[in-house]
C-alpha cells in the first residue's frame, strides 16, 4: 500500500491594514480616512471630506507609487510596499492627484468647509 501525507495550511495573512496601523505609523493617533494603493489603482478612488481632515495613503502594491497633486498642493516620494503618506487638507476644493510614476492612477479629494 502507499503512503500519503496530510498537511495543513495556515491562513494567508491579511492584506488589510488596521486603521490604527495606517494612521498611526509613528506612534501618533488619527481618525482620518485611508486610501489604499493596490493592483495599480487608489481605492477609494474619489473620497469626500470635512476642512481639517489627514487623509492617510498606503501602498499595499510591490511596486513603488507616488500620490501628487495635480495642482502641486501635495507630492510625496515614492512609496514602497508598505510605505505610507499623509495630507492635511486645510482649504475646501477639490484636489486631483495622480501617480507620477503610473499616471494611469488617478484620484480624487474633496475637501468640504468644517460646520460650525
Amino acid at each position: 500500500m502507499g503512503s500519503f501525507y496530510v498537511m495543513s495550511l495556515a491562513p494567508a495573512p491579511s492584506m488589510a491594514a488596521s486603521a490604527a496601523e495606517v494612521a498611526a505609523p509613528h506612534g501618533k493617533s488619527s481618525a482620518g480616512p485611508t486610501i489604499s494603493i493596490h493592483e495599480f489603482m487608489f481605492s477609494p478612488t474619489s473620497l469626500t471630506v470635512t476642512a481639517g481632515t489627514t487623509v492617510h495613503w498606503k501602498n499595499l502594491d510591490p511596486e513603488p507609487h507616488t500620490i501628487r497633486a495635480v495642482d502641486a498642493t501635495f507630492k510625496s516620494d515614492a512609496l514602497d510596499q508598505d510605505d505610507s503618506f499623509n495630507f492635511t487638507f486645510d482649504k475646501p476644493g477639490t484636489y486631483r492627484y495622480v501617480c507620477s510614476i503610473h499616471p494611469q492612477m488617478v484620484g480624487t479629494i474633496v475637501v468640504k468647509s468644517a460646520a460650525h
